[in-house]
């Protein structure tokens, strides 16, 4: 039984954050012990005197309890840019080993680690070593969350995606599509997807405000199933 998984992406900006957060809801509903875990993050907020990240702190402000800050990531750089990039600013080298122990360490505490990547699968994450989140990834042996969104252009990217992860042995448990506005559009496309990959998939609505993210509710039997037992 599967009891940690990524959440991988077809491209930046796709609602890796929002989907991590609400796997995180949804395990914390049925009380298990959960901890959603970004390994790298990039692009510092700073209002007024508060300074903070903004995918850990969307963690925070959604989970039913207090989540352990030095559990939540590995690595922090100020640059909004590719982990790869905002290291080398910082004269840092990101190490796989220490995101891999940090996933080990985390998988003997919680019942459920939820890892959130950074941009799509080939993010570069050290330029010295050709090292990308696919890589760790596949390192960490766990299975795969896809998130894609549902405009025009998601069937190329998705299946790209799609195919690279089979091609690397890594499990695929199912593809979220966020951001479902109701158009045939839309709906073509995610039903192509599914014909063609035979995966499970679950439907993000587009949320009008960050507040309506606690209204969600899915309960996809088939989905989680998978997840489960992947």
């Amino acid at each position: 039984m599967t009891q940690h998984f990524w959440i991988a992406g077809t491209d930046t900006d796709v609602g890796k954050t929002l989907v991590t957060t609400y796997f995180m809801r949804y395990f914390q509903a049925k009380g298990e012990n959960v901890i959603p875990y970004k390994p790298v993050q990039t692009g510092i907020i700073v209002e007024n005197s508060k300074k903070y990240y903004g995918d850990t702190e969307f963690y925070q402000s959604f989970s039913e309890e207090v989540l352990v800050e030095e559990h939540l990531n590995s690595y922090s750089f100020k640059e909004p840019a590719s982990p790869h990039y905002a290291a080398m600013l910082e004269g840092i080298v990101i190490e796989e080993e220490v995101i891999l122990q940090h996933i080990k360490q985390l998988k003997s505490l919680y019942d459920w680690v939820i890892c959130e990547g950074a941009g799509g699968l080939y993010v570069p994450l050290n330029e010295q070593r050709n090292y990308h989140f696919l890589h760790l990834i596949k390192q960490s042996q766990l299975p795969v969350v896809l998130v894609a969104r549902t405009k025009l252009g998601t069937i190329n990217h998705t299946l790209l995606s799609i195919e690279v992860l089979k091609m690397n042995d890594i499990p695929i448990a199912g593809v979220v599509f966020n951001a479902f506005e109701g158009t045939e559009l839309e709906s073509n496309n995610i039903r192509t997807i599914g014909q063609i990959t035979d995966l499970p998939s679950l439907v993000f609505p587009k949320l009008k405000n960050l507040s309506d993210f606690k209204n969600i509710r899915l309960e996809d039997t088939e989905f989680f199933e998978r997840l489960l037992h992947i």
